[in-house]
């Protein structure tokens, strides 16, 4: 399997949109021995195993009949590689994923060379432990709503690229937590605060590349809207006070204690203006459901969570004398890393097996989530 796997994220990890499988002129199919069909029918026999129960794979195929057998196992690696819950069209889902630039037909036809279908399949499968504990947890489950909601969050799973990278970060909107994983091994842990949910964190995927210390805080015009830009007009000594300047056109909340960003904000280009980043009012993180910003993501410990993403780049000492200085610096990194704003509502925990977390967006029903547009938000999300 590690063969297969290395494989498939070197094609994941260097694929472009020019490099887009090319089947050869006189398509053939690979050879099958019987067994190898045999095998592949109890993958196929297996797939509620998977959480795949709603698939549709072409299963009746002749023990000799090669190219039905090959149909067939595409059929399958597409149903492991990206889920098959069509009703649901992945809505408010931006996570991309470049999945379908894997070359299934050579791959199963490495697979047969080497009678190793098996293990294709095991490397087609989400590589993080959370999948593998809601795949041991579905075996034994008997509660429907429960079986229901580990089998959707396995889809989700699927719906996240294969290669996650080498270092990633996760947040999980509805556990309210940013985790670092390294090989695939989770590193650290932070509590967050996300979106209320008439301003809900959008789910999405970009790069952190540098955290940003001490910053100014950019105000969107829907927040500028709620209040703030009266009080510049209106009270400019309150607004003085609480650091709010107008500036070349724009609202803006000078560095300091009282800044909506608090002491960082993390460098992650994307299209919705959501960031991770500190905040000046920390109370709100004793609370154990946590939607009060306006999509943005409040990490608790955020200078430790800085300090950490910058490990090897910079010393704690210097982020330190930074933040003592109060001027604004912008701290890159060597290496970005991903980061993926997701939505799990069921997720592994270790030895405690399956956490069900709130549903605070409403997004596990078929009914709710089918309603929803997938278009990005317009508005401007971001805040404290």
């Amino acid at each position: 399997m590690k063969k297969l796997l290395i494989c498939i994220t070197a094609i994941l990890a260097v694929g472009t949109a020019s490099a887009q499988p090319v089947s050869p002129p006189q398509w053939t199919p690979p050879k099958w021995t019987p067994a190898q069909v045999v095998h592949l029918q109890a993958l196929i026999d297996n797939m509620p195993a998977e959480g795949l129960a709603d698939c549709q794979i072409s299963s009746s195929f002749d023990i000799e009949d090669a190219n039905a057998a090959t149909i067939a196992a595409k059929q399958l690696a597409q149903a492991y590689l990206q889920g098959c819950l069509k009703g649901l069209d992945r809505a408010r889902w931006h996570i991309k994923s470049r999945d379908n630039l894997i070359d299934n037909d050579k791959l199963i036809r490495l697979a047969l060379s080497r009678n190793e279908l098996g293990p294709l399949f095991e490397a087609y499968k989400p590589q993080n432990p959370h999948y593998q504990v809601l795949r041991t947890a579905l075996a034994t489950e008997a509660d429907p709503q429960k079986r229901a909601a580990i089998a959707l969050n396995m889809e989700r799973w699927r719906w996240m690229p294969l290669y996650l990278g080498e270092t990633y970060l996760i947040v999980n909107a509805a556990s309210f937590e940013v985790t670092l994983w390294k090989n695939h091994k989770k590193t650290g842990t932070w509590p967050v605060i996300v979106g209320k949910t008439k301003t809900p964190t959008p789910i999405f995927d970009t790069k952190v590349s540098g955290v940003i210390l001490n910053p100014w805080w950019e105000i969107p015009s829907s927040i500028v809207a709620e209040g703030i830009g009266a009080m510049v007009r209106n009270r400019p000594a309150t607004a003085r006070r609480k650091g709010y300047v107008f500036q070349n056109g724009r609202y803006r909340q000078r560095p300091g204690p009282g800044n909506a960003l608090g002491l960082m904000k993390l460098i992650m280009p994307n299209p919705y203006s959501v960031y991770l980043h500190d905040t000046s009012n920390k109370k709100l993180f004793a609370n154990s459901v946590r939607t009060y910003s306006h999509g943005c993501v409040r990490v608790g410990d955020a200078i430790g969570f800085a300090k950490t993403l910058l490990a090897g780049d910079q010393s704690d000492a210097a982020v330190d004398a930074i933040l003592d200085e109060g001027t604004t610096e912008t701290l890159k990194m060597t290496k970005s890393i991903p980061i993926y704003i997701a939505y799990f509502t069921a997720e592994g925990s270790g030895d405690a097996g399956v956490i069900f977390h709130p549903d605070i967006y409403r997004r596990d029903g078929i009914t709710a989530v089918q309603t929803v547009s997938s278009k990005p938000s317009e508005q401007d999300v971001c805040h404290s």
